[in-house]
């Protein structure tokens, strides 16, 4: 790889450190071509890239970094990032669902806003709800108030016709 091919990638990794939510990084030896496939599918269903990176060349790219620092005892083996974009948790889930199945997939760290978790953090980052969960909950919490509202203004009239009831079933009794 000449010079230009090694800034490239340097930038690259860079972009995708600066756009990232969260990026989780593997060790990915051992792991078959069929199952290195699937897995890079079951990233694309969740919107997140995964790439084979070069050590030294990812220690550059986050040098500047304030994570530079925690992240280098984790660029001894070979590393595969997992960037997530949009939802800090989806990589992680994908990778600890996979990681579950293959053992060959050794889970190194992950990068969340400038924290480096190791891999108990990564399995607890997979826990975490996604953002369509999170969007739904809010969305549930939004709508609560005029929910109940609209219940409410139900209930009036709806009790009114339950008292006539009960008057002219009293009246028809006596």
């Amino acid at each position: 790889m000449n010079k230009d091919q090694k800034a490239a990638q340097i930038n690259e990794v860079k972009d995708k450190f600066s756009r990232m939510a969260s990026a989780v990084l593997t060790d990915f030896r051992g792991v078959n071509v069929e199952n290195m496939t699937a897995l890079r599918d079951e990233f694309r269903k969740v919107g997140v890239e995964y790439k084979v990176v070069k050590n030294k060349l990812l220690g550059i790219a986050t040098k500047e970094d304030g994570f530079y620092d925690n992240l280098l005892p984790y660029l001894k083996e070979p590393t595969a990032v997992a960037w997530s974009f949009d939802d800090p948790s989806a990589s992680a889930k994908v990778i600890v669902d996979f990681a579950k199945k293959n053992d060959k997939l050794k889970i190194k760290c992950a990068v969340v806003d400038g924290d480096v978790l190791d891999a108990q953090g990564v399995v607890a980052l997979s826990k975490m709800p996604g953002k369509n969960e999170l969007l739904a909950t809010l969305l549930a919490t939004f709508m609560e108030p005029a929910t109940g509202f609209v219940r409410l203004l139900q209930a009036a009239p709806t009790n009114f016709v339950y008292l006539l009831d009960a008057r002219r079933r009293q009246l028809e009794e006596e």
